[in-house]
């Protein structure tokens, strides 16, 4: 029988042997440093105390990845044909998400004091942008002039005005609801500063730039802020017959928009060969010839036949109809699915926040968000005119993508903690 001597005791003054592989102090230092310092460093980062948190953020990151296989499916032939590449339209993409991305999570972390500290300087830095657009006119496309360009980078401050939005909206709207619901009793200058002049201002440069729909959106945004801040419907009523009449005589006067109204209450069937309204019902029927293609299960990813140059915008305005085509309608069902698990977030949200601001900023960023995915859809399928409005997180497009992404890293700062529980703990 072997048995194994124990190690000798050092004698006295000598300095005991070091055990392979260095001194058991280094090696527990340098594995504190390398492994448990790096696993707790992420667990702050990802730490929340909702459920919601982790819906809101994991959805939203599928939504991102399936966004970018669809912008590659549905760009690639046109990026061949202008850049030659296949992927030029899809990095560009891929190169904001990467961008997008950590600024959300960046933006999750932050305290709501930074976005009430922050509203006045970001609605007022994207509404100069917006001016320095209209009065230089940078814009280029014929129809939409809201692009602007600095230093080879083009970008949409209306985009940035949504994000200001989110935040200014929240503000206001919180300290004015006691006012604007007992207007009988004050000045009008109360309840209508600043409210509607930086509102109305914003609004009017968007659609001094003809982008009809990021005006709808914007429009939607503060009557989202009035009604979940609880001004009262009649005075509601009232604001949007006035808002309603002023869009009439907006459509009405810009002979581009009035025609497109005109094509969508026509039906487009059998107007391809009107010489006036034809033009505006080539990409709505297109667009419906696309979804008729893909059947329930679609053609398959990668060989949709609309976007080999014949539906325009395929990779932005009308990437729903690529994903119709290329995965049938049990893809588009998914599509909608997705954003209806963004709403049930973005409702659970709101109900665990007692603090105005956070409730009424997460009511406007749904409203912006979800209410654009259903605008876009619905000028895919036929029930609303063409209006030119990206489907959030799917489309191509860096600067509605970026700001999308903050709008729901907002969201994640006020789900990060659950202020019913620290309030039942004080």
């Amino acid at each position: 029988m072997t048995t194994t001597r124990p190690p000798a005791s050092p004698r006295p003054g000598e300095t005991p042997p070091e055990p392979p592989g260095g001194s058991r102090a280094a090696r527990a230092s340098g594995s504190e440093r390398r492994g448990p310092v790096a696993v707790v460093a992420v667990r702050r980062i990802f730490a929340a105390e909702t459920p919601e948190y982790f819906l809101l953020l994991g959805t939203t990151l599928f939504l991102v990845v399936f966004g970018l296989v669809m912008v590659l499916s549905s760009s690639s032939i046109e990026s061949w044909v202008s850049d030659q590449d296949f992927f030029a339209r899809t990095s560009r993409q891929a190169i904001l998400a990467a961008i997008g991305v950590p600024l959300m999570l960046i933006a999750a972390r932050a305290p709501m004091v930074f976005w009430k500290r922050w509203a006045w300087h970001a609605i007022i830095g994207a509404l100069v942008l917006q001016a320095i657009l209209i009065v230089v006119g940078f814009g280029s496309d014929t129809y939409n002039n809201n692009w602007l360009s600095i230093g080879g980078f083009s970008f949409q401050p209306s985009e940035f005005i949504k994000l200001g939005f989110v935040m200014w909206l929240a503000l206001i709207v919180t300290r004015k609801v006691t006012v604007i619901n007992d207007w009988r009793s004050g000045d009008w200058t109360q309840y209508a500063l600043p409210l509607a002049p930086v509102a109305g201002g914003a609004v009017g440069l968007v659609m001094l730039g003809n982008d009809l729909g990021t005006t709808i959106i914007l429009t939607a945004m503060v009557l989202g802020a009035m009604f979940f801040a609880g001004i009262r419907l009649r005075i509601m009523a009232v604001i949007t017959g006035v808002l309603a009449l002023g869009a009439f005589v907006a459509i009405r006067i810009s002979e581009s928009r009035s025609n497109r109204i005109d094509a969508w209450l026509s039906g487009c069937i059998g107007m391809e060969s009107d010489p006036q309204l034809g033009k505006f019902c080539y990409q709505p029927l297109h667009g419906w010839q696309a979804l008729a293609n893909g059947g329930v299960f679609g053609v398959g990813l990668g060989n949709s036949e609309a976007k080999w140059n014949w539906l325009p915008e395929a990779e932005t305005d009308f990437i729903f109809a690529v994903i119709g085509e290329e995965l049938g309608l049990v893809g588009a069902l998914l599509v909608v699915a997705l954003f209806a698990v963004l709403t049930v977030c973005f409702v659970r949200i709101i109900r665990r926040q007692v603090d105005p601001f956070a409730r009424l900023a997460t009511s406007i960023a749904m409203v912006w968000i979800i209410g654009q995915a259903l605008v876009n859809i619905a000028v895919v399928l036929g029930l609303l005119p063409v209006l030119g409005v990206p489907l959030p997180f799917i489309s191509a497009g860096g600067s509605s993508l970026v700001t999308t992404l903050l709008a729901v890293g907002i969201v994640l700062s006020f789900a990060r903690h659950d202020p019913r529980r620290q309030e039942f703990a004080q």
